[in-house]
């Protein structure tokens, strides 16, 4: 019994100025770490600098152009031209109503999903379909598969990429553009 006491008074004495320590400290202020965009885990939106990164893409996406369907290079910068103007109406003050419309729209659709999904109405799966199935995503995962196609050298998968790509930019080009005229 003794011992346990002793055990017990031995291990307050050393707990307790641990936990006033903690209380008087001052908060710990963590260094960013550096982005590291080959990180597995990395994700575009939290880059420091996105619209750097972007120009890089876009400047590595010509040359990949210009090496494996020079033909298409007018093409090309025309598409990526007109992308960057939507965007930049889609992002201007004067369309802010319409990003808030858009908004609103997306997640009452969120809501009548994840309530559906409540009910047992939706299984998870089609639940993850449905909340998804608005993103018209595909042209990251096309990029992806391009970059591991030129690293493996292989010309005709790449040219088929790019021309994949094109399309679907040209596909994000007209969505922007009905986003606007709403």
């Amino acid at each position: 019994m003794k011992f346990k006491i002793l055990f017990l008074i031995v291990g307050l004495s050393l707990s307790v100025p641990g936990f006033a320590a903690a209380h008087d400290s001052e908060p710990v202020v963590h260094e960013e770490k550096p982005c590291n965009c080959q990180e597995d885990n990395h994700r575009h939106m939290m880059h420091k600098d996105w619209q750097a990164m972007m120009a890089e893409r876009e400047q590595k996406l010509l040359t990949w152009v210009d090496q494996y369907t020079p033909a298409k290079k007018g093409e090309w910068t025309k598409v990526l031209k007109e992308k960057k103007t939507l965007r930049n109406q889609w992002m201007s003050p004067e369309n802010a109503a319409k990003r808030e419309q858009w908004k609103k729209e997306k997640m009452a659709k969120m809501e009548e999903l994840k309530k559906q999904f409540d009910e047992g109405k939706l299984t998870k799966e089609e639940f993850m379909e449905k909340a998804h199935s608005g993103k018209k995503m595909g042209h990251w995962k096309t990029f992806h598969e391009l970059r591991l196609a030129v690293d493996k050298k292989d010309n005709k998968k790449a040219a088929v990429l790019l021309n994949q790509l094109l399309v679907q930019m040209k596909e994000h080009n007209q969505m922007l553009k009905d986003m606007l005229k709403k």
